[in-house]
């Protein structure tokens, strides 16, 4: 394939497809390098699609996009072996347009997606892996496929290419990734009928729920369980730090068995069938893990420029946001016929300015801190709930005497100060 290309883009996921959307677009000659069967076929999420990020690509996109439920309801629970503390939020005007966000199916949203890209002129290549970028006089001209005669050359290569993005690494963006900078998800779908889901759930028809859960169901791991709402399945899965699997020994399969078997969990997903298992690797470094992701006829963008916001489960908005702010740094660039990194560094700097830089910089710190202090996830989400349980129980002793017995329990092991000192530290990472 000797044929050139304005730009080359490697990876069909949001970030990926978002960038060769507007690039073709606006009129440029793309080609998109998938290397699964379709795309969508290699990526795994929990399931939640946030409406600003996709409508600046395409307005109006959930009128014809295979949208699982408009998401009214988001839950939060605390959980300990046999109960849990729970908050949450349900709003109805997130069920009227233009919505809030959406639970998705992957593979059948990223394929939509993709072919939107190629109606705007975009060429998709599917099946085919990118061995490596095409390097002359220091400079990214092209790249190596896997397929016969397949050096394809371009203006520009956008990287999206995931977390462990090899093509990165090779031109020496970033270093092997450490275990606590990245998490490992599994997730299932599980079968079930819609109107099962409305009634356990408590939810209208073409409403959906999602719930996040931490403590308990990660065995005190950094990460969370999560559970999502479709039409007719539910998407369950849990994501730790790889870190922390490893410290303890647990195979991730078997975390995600754990979780479906919690007794708070277990009714819910009663009289299912299960229909899909999925793994893979999620950046958990943040901000202070973004590797370079600007060069000389190269940018990154998505999962390969670790741009997930974990703490809000915020990763598909920030991979589309980055997705569509390469392209138009690429569209000013291919005005001038300067494809220079000088050039295409405005691309980090509008990025780093964007609310993507700007929330993964307020959260720099939080995933290091809560790695390195497990007694958040192992001593005091499992505390919450005895806490509450003891108030809760009406036995005949005074409320200002319980009041006392928890305050107690709290500081046994770690003492007063040392209980401040991790609330202190706490508020510092997360204010």
């Amino acid at each position: 394939m000797d044929e050139k290309f304005d730009v080359i883009v490697v990876g069909a996921g949001p970030a990926g497809t978002a960038c060769a959307y507007e690039l073709a677009k606006a009129g440029l000659k793309v080609i998109m390098f998938e290397r699964g069967e379709y795309p969508g076929s290699k990526n795994v999420m929990g399931g939640v699609l946030y409406r600003k990020q996709m409508e600046e690509i395409i307005p109006e996109f959930w009128k014809e996009a295979p949208l699982e439920r408009p998401v009214v309801e988001q839950r939060f629970w605390m959980m300990d072996e046999e109960s849990m503390v729970t908050m949450g939020y349900k709003g109805l005007e997130w069920a009227k347009e233009p919505y809030n966000n959406f639970t998705v199916l992957r593979a059948k949203f990223d394929q939509w997606f993709a072919q939107k890209a190629v109606e705007q002129g975009a060429l998709l290549i599917n099946e085919t892996v990118v061995e490596a970028c095409i390097v002359e006089d220091n400079r990214v001209v092209g790249v190596r496929t896997d397929r016969p005669d397949g050096d394809v050359y371009a203006d520009v290569v956008v990287l999206a290419d995931g977390v462990n993005s090899l093509l990165a690494k090779q031109l020496g963006f970033h270093k092997e990734w450490r275990p606590d900078e990245v998490a490992l998800a599994v997730m299932e779908v599980l079968k079930l009928p819609s109107e099962k889901i409305e009634d356990r759930f408590n939810l209208e028809p073409d409403q959906g729920c999602t719930i996040e859960m931490f403590g308990d169901v990660t065995k005190g791991i950094l990460g969370t369980a999560f559970l999502y709402t479709n039409k007719e399945s539910v998407n369950i899965g849990v994501g730790t730090t790889l870190s922390g699997l490893m410290k303890a020994k647990i195979r991730p399969y078997d975390l995600l068995e754990y979780v479906k078997n919690h007794p708070m969990v277990k009714p819910l997903l009663e009289g299912n069938e299960s229909q899909e298992y999925a793994a893979h690797l999620i950046p958990e470094g943040g901000y202070n893990s973004i590797p370079k992701i600007v060069g000389n006829g190269v940018v990154v963008v998505g999962d390969a420029a670790h741009l997930v916001n974990a703490i809000h489960r915020e990763g598909s908005n920030m991979a589309m946001a980055s997705g569509r702010m390469a392209a138009e740094t690429i569209i000013t660039a291919r005005e001038v016929n300067d494809f220079s990194e000088n050039m295409l560094d405005s691309y980090r700097v509008r990025l780093m300015d964007s609310f993507v830089g700007q929330d993964l910089k307020k959260y720099k710190d939080t995933t290091h801190t809560f790695e390195h202090h497990p007694q958040y996830f192992k001593e005091y989400i499992p505390m919450l709930n005895r806490a509450a349980g003891q108030m809760f129980t009406v036995d005949g002793t005074p409320k200002k005497q319980k009041q006392k017995e928890i305050l107690r329990s709290m500081t046994e092991n770690r003492g007063k100060l040392g209980v401040l000192q991790d609330l202190y530290r706490a508020w510092k990472v997360m204010k």
